[in-house]
């Protein structure tokens, strides 16, 4: 239990600084709901996910008003569509992302997660039909999310997808173009990707997880950057000291709505994602917290280091407070969705390939990345292979969630809206690597997949 003075410290978090609970997400597992007939199929997942979260909406506001702790979004995740659609007799799954956005309206969640394959090795027949069907599901859809994982330590990294993840950005962009290619911010590619993740747009109920999970992501950049203020001038040893104590007191909270929201379901409770994940309102910025350390500006020399430094306090301190923190957990740099970041593009001190370079130790990858719409497939494809690169010999979770933008050029804005954000347009290489994702074929998986 919380004690007085938690609370009170607590209170003042979230009235000072931006603490949210930023995701209360139920995983729902879908595999019982297969069958040949995709009418059948689709009238399965409807019932069974509306029957499932039908109390998740209002059990989180609940908790919201109750507690007093701001939660920002309520979702679902659901087991990865290619699995469990595999042995319909159909050849296109657009009806299927239909009848998930539905579900999601009927219940009146932010967004659904789970229209997702996973490839790393290959390509099953429900695979390939689920990545074709990308982007009209994702043009025609408001709420679902869909996630490809296309690399892993144990595998390698399957270029064909990665090459033909490239061209189906591309083809969601012109698709979404009158919407600045919004559709391509509901797709994310990883390497590693994690079964329990709350977070939009790769969270997906994976095969391991039980029938039914509440996991809850929490936030907290601007709690973070307020306590740094109070030790300006000191080592790094006590800047550490102070984002693990802090990081504590976050998980506190998120374990405490985690555990009520799963006690009032009645649904197992899966994991606290303790992911500082920012928004574009000023004081939620993931860059202020590294510029509070000393540095001009997010990008600037010694930005890596920082980060890093950063990324492990958190984890430390989160899993003090907790036994189960799982899915992501620690730092995430999305231009679009820090306005930190964005000012750091603007005047210079941040570009793609020193983002690229974070990449390396931070909790994910190349996020709400804004490029020009003249990008073509295979230069997208290239950065995708570069990040999983990252991943796969360091052994962690990598991402890309790239947004070609049609119509837009180095120096223009586009505007998302909402936690997207909005971002200016990043410029990218413009040497070629068409011939090195022409190849195909399978980047073999690196030593230390032996090491069992």
């Amino acid at each position: 239990m919380l004690t007085a003075k938690e609370i009170r410290e607590t209170n003042q978090m979230i009235e000072e600084n931006n603490l949210d609970v930023r995701t209360i997400t139920m995983g729902i597992s879908l595999r019982d709901c297969a069958h040949p007939d995709v009418d059948r199929f689709c009238a399965n997942i409807y019932e069974k996910i509306t029957h499932t979260a039908r109390n998740l909406v209002r059990t989180g506001e609940d908790i919201e008003r109750e507690y007093g702790v701001p939660i920002i979004n309520k979702r679902i995740s659901v087991t990865p569509i290619a699995i469990v659609a595999e042995a319909c007799k159909t050849d296109n799954y657009v009806k299927i992302a239909e009848i998930l956005d539905r579900a999601a309206d009927a219940v009146g969640v932010n967004f659904l997660g789970g229209f997702s394959a996973l490839v790393e090795k290959g390509y099953t027949l429900g695979d390939s039909r689920l990545i074709a069907s990308l982007p009209e599901a994702l043009s025609r859809t408001n709420k679902v999310c869909a996630s490809v994982n296309i690399a892993s330590v144990r595998a390698g990294t399957n270029m064909d997808a990665v090459r033909q993840m490239g061209e189906i950005i591309k083809k969601i962009a012109e698709l979404t173009a009158d919407r600045d290619a919004i559709g391509c911010a509901k797709l994310v590619v990883f390497a590693n990707a994690v079964s329990d993740n709350p977070f939009m747009a790769g969270a997906f109920h994976g095969v391991s997880e039980p029938e039914c999970v509440i996991n809850v992501g929490v936030s907290g950049p601007g709690v973070v950057k307020t306590a740094l203020e109070k030790c300006r001038g000191a080592d790094f040893g006590v800047v550490s000291e102070t984002i693990k104590r802090t990081a504590f007191k976050i998980t506190r909270v998120g374990q405490l709505v985690a555990q009520e929201a799963s006690r009032r379901l009645g649904v197992q409770f899966g994991i606290v994602d303790l992911s500082l994940a920012p928004t574009p309102a000023v004081g939620d910025s993931v860059a202020h917290i590294l510029e509070e350390m000393g540095l001009e500006k997010c990008g600037a020399p010694g930005t890596i280091a920082a980060l890093a430094l950063l990324n492990d306090a958190v984890k430390k301190g989160g899993v003090m407070a907790s036994s189960y923190v799982g899915g992501l957990s620690g730092a995430f740099i999305p231009v679009s969705e820090d306005a930190g970041m964005i000012d750091a593009v603007e005047v210079g001190a941040l570009s793609l390939e020193k983002l690229e370079a974070m990449t390396c130790v931070c909790s994910v990858g190349l996020d709400m990345i804004a490029v020009p719409g003249d990008t073509t497939a295979a230069t997208i494809a290239a950065i995708i292979a570069d990040e999983a690169a990252i991943g796969v010999i360091n052994n962690k979770t990598t991402a890309v969630r790239i947004i070609p933008v049609p119509g837009k050029a180095v120096g223009d804005y586009v505007e998302f809206g909402g936690l997207l954000g909005h971002s200016p347009i990043l410029k990218v290489n413009s040497f070629s690597a068409a011939d090195f994702i022409a190849r195909g074929g399978r980047i073999p998986a690196p030593i230390r997949s032996l090491t069992n």
